[in-house]
């Protein structure tokens, strides 16, 4: 659809699912992060994040798929992962059930790479999307509040490893 201009399913994409669990488990996981952005940044931060990390994360999917015509993604797990990880990048120790949120994004990284560049592991999830949107939040925080970046290097240094191996595999092609 995108090789044929219909751009805007760049965005589109993230407002539709495969199925209801598919919305609840983005609902929540988005409903745990929320707060840091909205609060910590403001609505107008958040939007950006989580529309542009969709945008992204799409983006990202179809690099990462380009030779491969019939790939397709739905979902708003790109925008989750933005607002996740922005999250993370200005609090590497909120706690993610029992982990500090440095360690599980760097668990996360590193899963989501694997099951990425390994596609034997099929299991229907997009990776790549999560990658992106995640890359992107980080990003706009990066941007948005260098010093918290600065002062939590050491941990999103140790987070960015998984992405390190993902650069190096993907520019080695």
């Amino acid at each position: 659809a995108v090789q044929g201009g219909d751009y805007i399913r760049l965005l589109s994409a993230g407002f539709l699912h495969a199925n209801w669990e598919h919305l609840i488990f983005n609902m929540i996981s988005l409903f745990f992060f929320h707060k840091v952005i909205l609060v910590g940044m403001g609505v107008d931060v958040f939007m950006l994040i989580y529309i542009g990390a969709i945008v992204f994360g799409n983006l990202f999917c179809l690099y990462i798929y380009r030779h491969q015509p019939y790939y397709s993604a739905i979902g708003a797990s790109g925008g989750v992962s933005g607002i996740i990880f922005a999250s993370i990048a200005l609090m590497p120790h909120l706690r993610v059930n029992f982990i500090p949120g440095w360690l599980f994004g760097t668990i996360y990284f590193g899963y989501s790479v694997y099951r990425m560049l390994d596609p034997r592991t099929g299991d229907n999830v997009g990776h790549a999307a999560h990658l992106g949107g995640a890359i992107f939040g980080i990003t706009i925080i990066a941007f948005l509040k260098p010093l918290f970046i600065v002062e939590n290097a050491l941990y999103l240094g140790i987070m960015a490893l998984p992405l390190a191996y993902m650069g190096y595999r993907l520019l080695k092609k």
